[in-house]
């Protein structure tokens, strides 16, 4: 199986790389962009077969490693 986590910045919280995309694109001539905000992608290949067992352990590995949940909220996604 195949896990893909995204994490991303809660809102409210400042993300700095976000501002500088967003500037960045406004210098390229990318006009109408709004707010940008910067995140990033895990994937994980795992050998668990049993899809609910593979969520909760990859949850596991968000709230201990994976994700600061003090700014950080995360997603999962699992693929067969």
């Amino acid at each position: 199986m195949k896990a893909t986590v995204h994490v991303t910045l809660k809102s409210g919280v400042l993300d700095p790389q976000g501002k500088a995309i967003g500037h960045a694109l406004s210098t390229l001539g990318f006009s109408g962009v709004g707010e940008v905000r910067q995140g990033k992608v895990i994937e994980i290949s795992l050998d668990e077969t049993d899809a609910a067992k593979a969520e909760a352990d990859v949850k596991a590995m968000c709230e201990r490693l994976l994700a600061n949940t003090v700014i950080e909220n995360y997603s999962i996604r699992i693929d067969g």
